[in-house]
């Protein structure tokens, strides 16, 4: 038997864009989930782009206030794609309001924050989903089957790299992603937060970390209206740029492997170059998102001068075959979300996490904090 779940997205940027669409798209994937999604509301602060949303995708209700969805009955699960700052502020009211979350990492300005809001989460008995969309890459899902079989050995070191060139323009707006009060960190909440769940995702528990960053751009313009996006100001009053631009860390494991992870946001040339390399014993696995559905896998008893091939994932990798029927075809980004609205959906439904959970973004965060206070001690931390 199928049942109508209300749903609201709050924030309606491009985030909130995509989950709206993941929404419209799950039943056309996955037609035996037992729950379908109904529009309910859409809130967003800027004059007019809640009633838009409302127009385009039809949702019941427009709102400025996300309160409003918060106090509204008729919404059981809430997509929250607004800024970080206000991440805990709505994670907690809508939680405590016995609705379902949906939220993007990462969670809030620190792991205090999405600490927060995973025990309010669990407290309220309803159901947590995060936005770690890369590891729903069926070709991800695939290396860590492979990984996890010991066709590579055992696991003796990765590199994870996350490099953009988002904000690498010189005229980019002093949006509140540079602030630290309203974006907290930068690169690391960014794209470092997808780093260590990839991390943890392929091999497990991080040990200890020491980490460096930079700030390559340190004054930008102030916009002067509403922003979306990555949005560029001229002439507007400079300000300073308060979090990091780049990050590099080294990563002790659990288990005694070894990591490197990079990520920067301001690299001229690099567009979404995401991606891993692990190696083992007996060979390694080799992952670019820009080529999502490919691995790079080596495997054998060769050891030296042991080639590489190129493996195409299919049916039976991940959520492959919800999307494509054979082998080499290719998926995209917003795939991604839908494949985590279909765990965000599923979890619901069984009353049983599915997909990257509140606790995950917990780990993250911590990771994070971890890399923030390595760089300003110069020294390795543990993680507890």
């Amino acid at each position: 038997m199928v049942r109508t779940l209300g749903v609201a997205v709050v924030g309606f940027g491009w985030m909130g864009r995509v989950h709206t669409q993941a929404y419209a798209r799950v039943p056309h994937h996955f037609p035996g989930l037992s729950l379908r999604p109904e529009l309910v509301a859409v809130a967003d602060e800027v004059p007019g782009r809640a009633e838009e949303a409302a127009a385009q995708y039809g949702f019941a209700a427009a709102h400025r206030d996300w309160r409003e969805v918060a106090a509204d009955p008729r919404v059981q699960a809430v997509s929250i794609a607004a800024p970080n700052f206000l991440h805990r502020e709505i994670g907690l009211a809508m939680a405590e309001a016995g609705k379902h979350i949906w939220i993007e990492k990462p969670v809030g300005l620190t792991a205090g924050d999405a600490r927060a809001v995973s025990d309010a989460v669990t407290k309220a008995g309803v159901q947590g989903t995060v936005g770690f969309n890369y590891r729903n890459a069926p070709a991800v899902a695939a290396a860590r089957e492979l990984i996890a079989s010991g066709e590579i050995g055992t696991v003796t070191h990765v590199r994870i790299r996350l490099f953009s060139d988002y904000a690498a323009h010189p005229e980019g707006a002093l949006t509140w992603r540079y602030e630290r009060e309203r974006g907290g960190s930068g690169v690391l909440g960014d794209l470092a937060s997808h780093g260590v769940d990839l991390a943890r995702f392929l091999l497990g528990e991080i040990e200890a970390l020491t980490a460096d960053t930079a700030i390559f751009l340190p004054r930008r313009a102030r916009p002067t209206g509403a922003t979306a996006g990555h949005t560029r100001a001229t002439g507007g009053e400079l300000g300073p740029v308060e979090n990091e631009d780049y990050v590099n860390c080294l990563l002790r494991f659990a288990s005694g492997a070894r990591g490197v992870l990079e990520a920067c946001r301001v690299s001229v040339g690099e567009q979404n170059n995401y991606g891993f390399e692990v190696h083992g014993t007996k060979g390694a696995v080799f992952w670019d998102f820009r080529r999502m559905g490919e691995l790079g896998v080596s495997r054998g008893t060769s050891y030296q001068d042991q080639p590489v091939s190129t493996v195409y994932v299919g049916p039976g990798d991940g959520e492959y075959a919800a999307f494509q029927p054979g082998s080499a075809n290719s998926m995209g980004y917003d795939d991604l979300k839908v494949i985590e609205a279909h765990h965000f959906l599923r979890s619901i439904a069984e009353n049983t996490p599915y997909g990257a959970t509140l606790a995950d973004a917990v780990h993250s965060a911590a990771a994070l904090d971890a890399m923030s206070r390595s760089a300003e001690q110069d020294t390795w931390v543990p993680l507890a």
